[in-house]
């Protein structure tokens, strides 16, 4: 059994140095057994997890692990931020710098099209804090009532926010199933695994402390006068004497040159942007004796976006305990609670799209400070309160008979979120608005692993495992509005709530046929078994076979199981051949194949042909019920369910191998795989006879073939004394292939997307543009037909579109598929510098291989079909009086052409949106010594850093990272700040 630790211990040593960003040691060297905690804090999580720390999986699995205490310096919201840049074949989607607002991260690509957000939900990996999955994301089943999908009712804020950090001992990414199979379905899109730090019997006390600033961007405003000069080229080319016509009655708030509003200083961005604050500060006190120990944390943290005054504030508290009452028994808890408050944006889209009411659009927001200044004040006349809360917590009881454990464990993961929001009649044509919403996830878990260590002869190493878990899902939210209140002071009153009054359920201060409430809920439970066999022979080979059964309720009767095998095999080269040899310190292959089931997120599959509260009117999608009677109808938006739908799955197989030379001066990995995703549901035009939009119909494949390089270099090694210089390079490649379709289908347009077998999922379907007909004789005529675009004839200053499949005739089949939304590589460089005390970090972040459309400039030109219509893609935001691109590199089409020369679905405005960026510079000095001589202190640390300094791009846009799942850049992602810090650490 000693052997066996040691084994593990160097092994995981090892894996640490090789793969961390900053070599990090995360187990004791001291491995002598005894009958106290010491042997025990480490093992507090669940079996799932401290098998990760095995001889066994260390051998098998590429465990990608990074240093929390560098992570913790940086002043990042989520746990997104803090991992972008700093695990090869982790793809992090930041699509605006507004703090708290949601992220999302991909692991070796997306299994699915991501057509909706309903999509991005069930691709996210699993995160997983201290053994508790967590609900890291909320459902989206609330999408099912909302006209508008830009976020979902609620509080829309990042729930992995509330992971602080500071808290965070170890950090690891599992990618491939040898190691993410563990979780069962729920690990099908990768695992995330934060370890907190442990009780320790030594009594302890740490801070840590960081604040700073976000800088105010500096932009290009505009105004009137610059708006009438970029129109006016349109006018003068194709109107009569560069005049309007009586059908295009010119806006009326660019009609008057003298109207200073709009034709003066274009100074609004004195109210929108700020210099802001951000700040960090946590503490920790942890001790306690051989038999019990315990590490308690409290924090603060406060991010203020630069644009908006938007901010996230967050307090965080955290318990551990240990107990050994026992020589064979250990109790374990932990408990975690978060709140977090976000003070949100207040744009008009979004606005707009929560109220379901768009007003007259005709005058925008007017670029003058004094102006804009008055329509903010108007937001004081209401309120936004913006919050949730979370906790998390479990606790194990661990039994250890020589070389049997049993341990039982019972967890909770708990989260809720409230919004109340007014916007005063002043906001919105006389017209106030009230909403509260409230809702809240769920998960309990009940698991018990037995496992039980065979070593024979010193040679021969063997673990058996067997488990049980049981999981419960409950998604729930009520929310509520109601329009044209009774006036601006009663703002929260929607309902008589006492049950004695006999208006009881009653609107008090909104009339009652303006008041719409909703309510809905959502369940999964989980049953699963694993049995494990993990084999290894001395130093050098390894075997794993996992075989587990997951039973879901989301499944149909006939399918409510599935099953799951997974081999992993491992051979350590160097121990086995190369033992004498010097020049090599490490040389392992690894090798996993397997299939894991994948989730459905509703449990609308789960029932076959189903009833729905679907009568809509006034605007709603769904009402459940018609002049106080309840209405059941089929499900014609939603789409129809049958019967046999088996489980979707995913097959993967890795390749992987870890390498150091020169007693690991260079060192690293590099991992090969195919993940192929099978079964999958996709909603096919069907049954529209009926009244349909589509059925859900299994059979749509999608495969993922990629490769990701890790590889760190100590260029110059140091003494302490001297300099030394460690640089790090990791990347991610990535491409996808749609393989089947349901029905056997070759292709499908579903939206602005084509899904064609034998292409990728995340390509754009665009027509593809060579210039402009300068005159109606340019035009192509063949028989005495012009060309024309759907029907319609295409005249001098239209685009000049290709016609693809020759036919003379410009429509959906002459578009085609180009580029692609997700990169193709994606990584970072990272150096680390350091001379005696002082140390300097340079991470650089990119992407490759990645597009985008500018639809922000697309918008821009084509202002005559935007003008006054009345739909929420005509908003125009106070940012519309921002210049952003290059106009120039743009044709001067006829922007009152029914063809809609400017439309955003053509390669016009596809870019490639490849960058490279100085993420972060750091400087850290040591300072111990010069305080330990007057006080006792363990450790004192000083940093600074600066953030986001400069993106280096061919993009024409504000920033080619914010851009969200649709590949489209819309203009409404807030920048990402350059951020300077100033920061202490110090340990008592």
């Amino acid at each position: 059994m000693r052997i066996l630790l040691v084994t593990a211990s160097l092994l995981l040593a090892l894996c640490s140095n090789g793969f961390a960003m900053v070599p990090t040691t995360v187990i004791r060297q001291d491995t002598t057994l005894q009958d106290t905690l010491n042997n025990d804090t480490l093992l507090v999580l669940d079996k799932k997890y401290s098998q990760l720390d095995s001889v066994f999986v260390l051998a098998l699995t590429q465990s990608i692990t990074q240093n929390p205490s560098k992570l913790a310096e940086f002043p990042g919201v989520g746990l997104q931020q803090f991992l972008k840049a700093n695990a090869p074949g982790v793809y992090i989607q930041e699509s605006t710098g507004e703090p708290g607002a949601l992220q999302q991260m991909y692991i070796r690509g997306t299994a699915m099209p991501l057509l909706t957000k309903r999509d991005i939900y069930q691709t996210q990996p699993l995160v997983v804090l201290d053994g508790i999955p967590l609900i890291s994301d909320e459902h989206p089943f609330a999408f099912d009532i909302q006209n508008y999908t830009f976020n979902r009712v609620g509080t829309a804020t990042n729930l992995l926010s509330h992971i602080d950090m500071n808290n965070i001992a170890r950090v690891e990414v599992l990618k491939d199933l040898s190691g993410a199979a563990m979780y069962g379905p729920m690990g099908a899109n990768g695992v995330i695994i934060l370890t907190s730090k442990n009780a320790g019997n030594k009594k302890r006390i740490s801070f840590n402390s960081y604040v700073g600033f976000a800088q105010r961007p500096s932009v290009t405003t505009i105004n009137g006068e610059y708006e009438n000069d970029f129109r006016k080229q349109f006018y003068d080319r194709y109107t009569s004497n560069g005049r309007y016509t009586d059908n295009d009655v010119y806006p009326l708030y660019l009609s008057d040159s003298l109207n200073s509003s709009y034709y003066g200083p274009s100074n609004w961005t004195d109210s929108y942007y700020r210099n802001a604050l951000v700040h960090n500060i946590s503490a920790d006190i942890s001790g306690g004796s051989d038999r019990a120990n315990f590490r308690f944390s409290a924090g603060n943290m406060k991010s203020q976006g630069v644009a908006d005054e938007t901010a996230l504030n967050r307090y965080s508290v955290m318990f551990n305990i240990n107990i050994k009452p026992l020589k064979w028994l250990l109790f374990s808890a932990m408990v975690n609670g978060n709140r977090l408050e976000r003070d949100r944006n207040r744009s008009m889209r979004d606005r707009f799209s929560q109220m379901n009411y768009i007003p007259d659009l005709s005058s925008p927001l007017a670029p003058n400070n004094e102006v804009y200044k008055g329509y903010l004040s108007k937001f004081g006349d209401g309120f936004d309160d913006n919050f949730n809360n979370t906790i998390q917590g479990h606790g194990i009881l661990t039994f250890t008979l020589g070389s049997f454990s049993l341990k039982s464990r019972l967890a909770v993961d708990y989260n809720e979120g409230y919004r109340d929001l007014f916007y005063a009649r002043t906001l919105l044509e006389d017209n106030s608005y009230a909403s509260n919403y409230y809702g809240f996830n769920q998960r309990l878990i009940f698991d018990n692993v037995a496992s039980y260590n065979i070593n024979l002869k010193e040679k021969h190493h063997v673990n058996l495992e067997l488990g049980q878990s049981i999981q419960w899902d409950f998604f729930k939210y009520n929310n509520a509005y109601a329009y044209k209140g009774v006036n601006d002071f009663i703002k929260i009153n929607l309902i008589e709530s006492d049950p004695n009054n006999e208006n009881y359920l009653n609107p008090l201060a909104f009339p009652r046929e303006l008041v719409y409430k909703f309510l809905d809920r959502t369940r999964q439970n989980i049953f699963s078994f694993h049995g494990r066999a993990d084999y290894a022979f001395e130093d050098k080979y390894s075997l794993s076979l996992l075989l587990r059964a997951d039973g879901s309720s989301n499944a149909q009767p006939t399918s409510r199981w599935f099953i799951s095998p997974v081999l992993s095999l491992g051979w350590n080269i160097k121990s086995d051949l190369l033992s004498d040899h010097q020049q090599v310190s490490r040389l392992h292959l690894r090798a996993s194949v397997g299939r894991l089931g994948r989730l459905n997120a509703y449990d609308n599959f789960s029932q076959g042909p189903q009833y729905t509260a679907d009568i809509g009117f006034t605007g709603n999608l769904t009402m459940a019920g018609y002049n106080g009677f309840a209405i059941l109808s089929r499900p014609y938006t939603f789409g129809w369910v049958g019967y046999g739908i088996p489980w979707a799955y995913t097959e993967q197989l890795n390749l992987g191998v870890d390498f150091g030379f020169r007693n690991d001066r260079f060192r690293g990995s590099l991992d090969v795989y195919t993940k192929h995703d099978k079964n999958q549901l996709l909603g096919m035009p069907s049954y529209a006879e009926y009244g349909y939009s589509q059925a859900y119909e299994v059979g749509m494949n999608v495969r993922n073939v990629g490769a990701e390089l890790l590889f760190s270099a100590d260029v110059l090694k140091s003494d302490g004394k001297s300099l030394g210089w460690t640089s790090t390079l990791n990347f991610g490649f990535n491409e996808n292939r749609l393989t089947a379709l349901p029905g056997g289908a070759d292709q499908i347009i579903i939206g602005d997307r084509l899904l064609r077998v034998g292409e990728p999922i995340d390509k754009f379907w665009l027509l593809e543009n060579e210039g402009i007909y300068m005159s109606d004789a340019e035009v192509p005529v063949i028989e005495g037909q012009a060309l024309a675009f759907n029907g319609i004839q295409l005249r001098g200053g239209d685009p000049r579109w290709r016609d693809v499949d020759g036919n003379h005739a410009i429509n959906y089949k002459d578009k085609t598929l180009q580029g692609n939304i997700m990169p193709r590589i994606a990584g970072g460089f990272l150096n680390e510098f350091s001379y005696k005390k002082i140390s300097l970090g340079l991470n650089f972040y990119y992407n490759l291989g990645r597009y985008l459309i500018n639809e922000d400039v697309a918008n821009r030109f084509n202002f005559i079909n935007r003008e006054g219509t009345t739909e929420i893609s005509s908003v125009k935001e106070i940012t519309f009086w921002e210049k952003r691109g290059d106009y120039t590199k743009y044709p001067i089409y006829n922007p009152w052409s029914p063809v809609i020369a400017y439309r955003s679905d053509q390669d016009l405005f596809l870019e490639d949106a490849s960058f490279l960026k100085l993420r972060t510079v750091s400087v850290s000095y040591d300072v111990t010594e010069i305080f330990a001589k007057r006080m006792k202190f363990d450790r004192v640390y000083l940093y600074a850093s600066a953030h986001n300094l400069f993106t280096l791009t061919s993009y024409s846009g504000q920033d080619p990272e914010l851009v969200d799942y649709t590949g489209y850049d819309s203009g409404y992602g807030m920048p990402i700040p350059r951020t300077y810090t100033l920061g202490v650490k110090v340990n008592l």
